[in-house]
């Protein structure tokens, strides 16, 4: 499922890159990518059949619903790129939906599985969502301040595209006169080249301290995770797996 929707993010966002190779619909087409999305959804489903009778409902209708979720989320996402203005929160709440329910719901579906309690679903779907806004935003960070050959995508991508990131707006809520029409003026330039364009940007984030802020979120998102974490019922021993989950994806190069 997951693969399902990089497929389709990678038209939509026109990619060149994912995960160090050349995406299905540079090195085909648009038709081929989409047919080998729709493809992998259909094989997604596949695993419900392993499902014990008594769970194959809960599981089933909690999968769809986040799969709906992260449609809207994709749909915010092409929205607010014609969108004038986007505040923090309606950016939080678009990669809720997009990217961190994904995880939240995987994490829940598992407790379900494993006849966890109604508080402990609650728990770990929170802290798969707040871990999620964690990922997303460290996504955001280095699509700006990564290094090409670890992320895998090429850097400044969000730039190019216009697209509004934690590290706009902040930029956008955080810039004086001067830096505000500058910086709307690079987004708003046609002529202008693309690394030129991302170079510019980078120092006016630079010059805004946009990277600490960027990182300050994501390290509070990060600590609300983990209080989620540590709420669920179970010896602290058996969550080491999901601590460590924790720091790898706060810590992550691509």
């Amino acid at each position: 499922f997951h693969n399902f929707t990089l497929l389709h993010d990678d038209i939509m966002d026109n990619a060149d890159i994912r995960r160090n190779e050349t995406t299905v619909h540079k090195k085909w087409n648009e038709n081929t990518a989409i047919l080998s999305g729709d493809a992998m959804l259909i094989l997604a489903y596949d695993f419900f059949t392993d499902l014990p009778n008594e769970k194959f409902k809960k599981v089933f209708l909690e999968f769809n619903r986040t799969g709906l979720e992260v449609c809207e989320g994709q749909q915010y996402d092409l929205d607010f790129e014609k969108q004038k203005n986007v505040s923090i929160a309606e950016y939080i709440k678009m990669i809720e939906l997009k990217t961190a329910v994904l995880l939240a719901s995987s994490l829940k579906i598992g407790g379900i599985l494993a006849n966890a309690t109604d508080a402990d679903l609650q728990n770990l779907y929170n802290f798969g969502k707040y871990l999620g806004l964690t990922f997303q935003l460290k996504d955001d960070f280095l699509d700006v301040y990564g290094n090409v050959e670890n992320f895998g995508k090429k850097i400044g991508g969000d730039i190019r595209e216009n697209k509004k990131t934690f590290l706009l707006i902040s930029a956008l809520n955080n810039a004086n006169n001067a830096d505000y029409k500058r910086l709307t003026g690079l987004l708003n330039d046609k002529q202008i080249t693309n690394n030129k364009k991302i170079s510019q940007v980078i120092k006016i984030y630079d010059k805004l301290n946009i990277k600490q802020i960027a990182i300050d979120k994501m390290h509070e998102y990060q600590e609300i995770a983990l209080e989620y974490l540590e709420k669920i019922n179970v010896e602290k021993s058996k969550k080491t797996i999901l601590f460590n989950l924790a720091e790898q994806l706060l810590n992550r190069v691509n």
